[in-house]
């Protein structure tokens, strides 16, 4: 089901959008429905840590033993550098 919705938003900010959506070929309710559907999901990950874009797309560039020990080598690391 639709409903209307009526916003009051500044004349400078509605013409941007506009541009915008026309630019993306789309319309302006359905990028605000976009927008606001994207905001107020509710998901099952609100509990679990975000990875990032950056740290997705690093995953995987370095190959470590499956004995490695990152702890330990974090731990030998910082031993070093504060001696």
């Amino acid at each position: 089901m639709e409903t209307k919705l009526t916003l009051r938003l500044n004349d400078n900010v509605i013409e941007r959008a506009k541009k915008y959506a026309r630019n993306h070929k789309t319309s302006l309710s359905k990028m605000i429905e976009s927008y606001l559907d994207s905001i107020t999901k509710e998901t099952d990950t609100d509990d679990k840590i975000t990875i990032t874009p950056l740290v997705e797309s690093l995953s995987g560039v370095i190959d470590l033993p499956s004995d490695f020990d990152y702890k330990k080598e974090y731990r030998d690391y910082l031993e070093a550098k504060y001696k």
